[in-house]
């Protein structure tokens, strides 16, 4: 299995909304932290969410959480 590429060594914190969001597991997708297809071709698959509240969500940022799609805080032994 490849190895994902770290898109940042913090989590992306944003305002969630109720709706379906492809989190990005390859760590290429130029619209971090979700799929823009750049998986294509890899080992990796984008993760689907659905979200049901309306809240801030910590999105992983470098790919390695052992909680995807959320950030663990796996970022700080990186």
């Amino acid at each position: 299995m490849s190895k994902a590429v770290i898109a940042q060594k913090s989590p992306y914190v944003l305002k969630g909304e109720k709706k379906k969001y492809y989190w990005c597991a390859c760590g290429e997708s130029t619209n971090q932290p979700f799929c823009d297809g750049s998986h294509k071709g890899t080992d990796f698959s984008p993760i689907l969410v659905h979200n049901e509240k309306e809240s801030n969500i910590a999105w992983c940022g470098c790919k390695a959480t052992g909680n995807s799609p959320y950030c663990d805080g796996t970022h700080k032994k990186l």
